[in-house]
């Protein structure tokens, strides 16, 4: 699965790509010290050149935050350029550039590895996240620090890399949250990179079917507690699954054993100084008329009333969800889910992007610090007036066999 852009020519690659340091490519015929590839060829960075699509652009790199600036623009040919990292992160939609002109635009790739330390003798632990069969090889697990290059006239000439320090937003949740890994599926926080400034990075380590059980049974949970710092911020979203009683091992009641786990995700992340936020669930399509039926309304009720007695920020996204939806109405509310709106809780890529703008217009209204790092450029979104989807335009990724995710 190791693939890359391609067009381009290699200006330069330092010779211990997995160690923590600046590297730099230019790309384009003419390049000064470069090295010319074909376009029915690839570059990766271990290979060299192969035979492939030319989309992806591969390179390895240690687990940690990197800044990635690109330079966009073409002589004589205006561009266009969006730019997705790992698993389908949105990073830039569309930018458009002048011919003639270049641009510099820059952006935060958090990337990571399922290694854990190993716990001490005889301690309970394990050395490693307990991964799914369809993880082991998606591009968010793995060595590697991958860019997905997308459409119709991409523009980019440039690419620098370079590991950086900077505050992190640690995603946990479910697959409402995750970075879906094909197209037309998506999830709200694999859009919610768009929507910051490159001075933080967003840590997705959310996953399809997960329950706050499994998340800790998985040593998912282990994982972000290795990996967060103070001054991080933790954005917790579960309840679809845990709402299984059909699930005996992992089903949480709303009003008692919930509730006590978001208590101890709370407590965990305080301890080590990162500030958690709660989201509640975004509801699924169930009509009754022209208003969506709850199906989650206790969970979202117990996030909120947790939140208050915790003193933590609640992202009702639950609410906002409900006020998207009954806003498009019954006939154009499929157009936010995947699956050509057969699939009533996953979305695609017009709805995960309406509840991640939703996302990040409460974490601005609410004044939390987070919203510092908050694009300039936003101004103000309501849920009730969502972008109408017929207008809605963001490039797909690359063909692949569609993946349902897992839970419902």
């Amino acid at each position: 699965m190791k693939r890359a852009i391609t067009g381009f020519a290699l200006a330069s690659l330092l010779a211990t790509p997995a160690v923590a340091q600046v590297r730099s490519f230019a790309f384009g015929p003419g390049k000064t010290g470069g090295t010319t590839v074909p376009r029915d060829q690839i570059y990766n960075g271990d290979h060299g050149y192969e035979p492939g699509r030319p989309t992806l652009f591969s390179v390895r790199a240690a687990p940690g935050n990197y800044r990635v600036t690109v330079t966009l623009g073409l002589p004589r040919t205006a561009t266009e350029t969006t730019i997705k990292a790992e698993n389908r992160r949105l990073m830039l939609d569309a930018v458009k550039v002048p011919a003639g002109r270049r641009v510099k635009r820059d952006f935060i790739v958090n990337v990571r590895d399922a290694a854990l330390v190993p716990p001490p003798l005889n301690a309970p632990g394990g050395a490693s996240v307990l991964l799914k069969p369809r993880e082991k090889t998606a591009f968010t697990w793995d060595d590697r620090l991958t860019l997905e290059i997308l459409g119709a006239t991409p523009g980019v000439t440039a690419i620098r890399i370079e590991p950086v320090t900077v505050p992190t937003v640690f995603l946990l949740g479910d697959s409402t949250v995750t970075d879906q890994p094909t197209e037309p599926g998506a999830s709200w926080g694999q859009m919610l990179t768009a929507f910051f400034k490159p001075d933080i990075a967003i840590a997705n380590h959310a996953e399809s079917g997960e329950t706050m059980k499994s998340f800790i049974s998985e040593l998912r949970f282990a994982k972000v507690l290795e990996l967060v710092k103070p001054g991080d911020v933790a954005m917790i979203q579960f309840g679809h699954n845990d709402q299984k009683a059909q699930w005996p091992q992992t089903y949480a009641a709303a009003e008692t054993t919930y509730r006590d786990y978001l208590r101890t995700f709370i407590a965990e992340f305080r301890r080590r100084g990162v500030t958690p936020i709660l989201v509640n669930s975004p509801e699924r399509r169930n009509w009754n008329g022209a208003k969506i039926t709850p199906t989650l309304a206790d969970y979202a009720a117990a996030v909120r009333a947790v939140g208050a007695a915790e003193k933590v920020p609640v992202i009702d996204l639950n609410a906002a969800s409900i006020r998207v939806y009954e806003a498009l109405g019954p006939e154009r509310a499929p157009l936010a889910f995947s699956d050509g709106g057969k699939d009533a809780t996953h979305h695609d890529n017009y709805g995960a992007w309406v509840l991640a703008r939703a996302v990040a217009a409460e974490i601005a209204a609410a004044k939390l610090p987070l919203a510092g790092h908050l694009r300039d450029d936003l101004g103000t979104f309501d849920p009730g007036r969502p972008p109408d989807p017929a207008t809605f335009r963001l490039t797909a990724s690359a063909a692949q066999p569609y993946v349902k995710p897992d839970g419902n």
